[in-house]
């Protein structure tokens, strides 16, 4: 019995090793969105992310006093306010993540 459990716990923690290089990769992902793609983003999508933005600060506002008697002001904030917040102007033009796009700052030379 001892060494049938043994070997069970060997199998699951070999896996488990092998699976710990795929977590590693599994936020590389690189977003180059098309032309049409950054049309599309900013003639519908940003201005209804910052129409729901600003219906969602008055619902907040109207929905607070609730939200602190449950004590989940933040969360109601974070899923009626930043949420919307943060996909209207914190995100690349077109991409479909938010968050900033990261580029690399180049230093020219002086001549």
């Amino acid at each position: 019995m001892y060494s049938q459990f043994t070997k069970a716990l060997k199998v699951i923690m070999f896996s488990l090793v092998l699976a710990l290089p795929a977590t590693g990769w599994s936020n590389t992902i690189e977003e180059t969105p098309s032309a049409v793609a950054m049309t599309g983003d900013a003639l519908f999508v940003r201005p209804v992310m910052i129409a729901t933005t600003i219906l969602g600060a008055a619902i907040f506002i109207v929905s607070s006093p609730f939200s602190a008697l449950g004590g989940n002001v933040e969360e109601s904030f974070d899923e009626l306010v930043a949420g919307p917040f943060n996909t209207a102007f914190i995100r690349c033009l077109g991409c479909t993540m938010t968050g900033r796009k990261v580029s690399a700052i180049v230093s020219q030379e002086e001549e």
